[in-house]
């Protein structure tokens, strides 16, 4: 059989237009009614190829009106789950990248851990090495890091003080960038609310974009630690300066345009 996809490269430019609208209206209407929309169900309902309907979703996910999920898209999150939702999501996954990451650090080194549920699973890591770095100084937002570390031996943990955000478990605001200005850091550990399609690091919060847009920029190394979950998905708020980091640190390979996308802002993906 002859897929639709095929056929419809024979119309004119304003019917492939009309065509595609209709496919994008559909996408919409899907998750709408249903909060999902997947790439077999739709590329089926059209008859057309997956290919098509992925670039379908790259089209609406570049213009924030989906998220990116593997299969398919759901709708855009504006806000972030709890801290213990997250951190029940893909554990493997940000184990494995919290122990990549945990091995990067060195002893003497002053190293700032970002909050989040990847970088708890770093400090856990660096909490069960047989040999622990000495003289460590970390930094945090993070309340579960700095319950996870504040008694190991050779290392002193700040807290960088600030108003708390009980669903985060951290601290935040305006106090947190000042408190940030007092030390050097030789290694920075980000999070990230999303990456796009077009290679760029997005946030939830304006806090959250600047603290981490100002460690990318003043860490003289920094990572941004992110799951394969957060490939594709849609946060409100760019993270300035991303592409000064050394790279991001993630479990799985994304999708080829997410390699291209990230390629050519000279981005480094490590992939554990």
């Amino acid at each position: 059989m002859v897929k639709k996809s095929s056929h419809v490269e024979q119309h004119g430019p304003a019917e492939h237009r009309i065509l595609a609208s209709q496919r994008h209206d559909e996408i919409l209407r899907r998750l709408n009614e249903d909060g999902v929309a997947g790439i077999s169900e739709v590329a089926t309902f059209f008859d057309v190829s997956r290919e098509t309907i992925r670039r379908d979703l790259k089209y609406l996910a570049q213009r924030g009106l989906i998220t990116l999920v593997h299969g398919g898209a759901t709708k855009p999150q504006l806000n972030e789950p709890a801290f213990g939702l997250r951190s029940k999501e893909n554990a493997a996954g940000k184990a494995a990248i919290g122990k990549v990451a945990a091995a990067l650090i060195r002893s003497d080194m002053v190293v700032f851990l970002d909050s989040g549920t990847t970088t708890l699973a770093l400090a856990q890591a660096l909490s069960q090495q047989e040999k622990t770095p000495e003289n460590l100084t970390i930094c945090t937002t993070s309340l579960r890091i700095v319950l996870q570390l504040c008694h190991m031996q050779g290392v002193r943990v700040h807290i960088l003080g600030g108003e708390i955000n009980a669903i985060e478990e951290s601290t935040g605001g305006i106090d947190v960038l000042r408190a940030a200005e007092n030390f050097r850091f030789d290694l920075a550990f980000l999070g990230a609310g999303g990456i796009t399609p077009n290679g760029e690091v997005t946030d939830f919060t304006r806090d959250g974009a600047e603290l981490r847009s100002k460690m990318a920029v003043s860490a003289t190394e920094a990572w941004f630690l992110a799951d394969a979950e957060k490939f594709g998905r849609m946060t409100p708020l760019r993270v300035a300066h991303f592409e000064q980091a050394a790279g991001i640190i993630t479990d799985r390979k994304p999708e080829p345009q997410f390699l291209t996308a990230l390629a050519e802002k000279g981005i480094k993906l490590h992939i554990t």
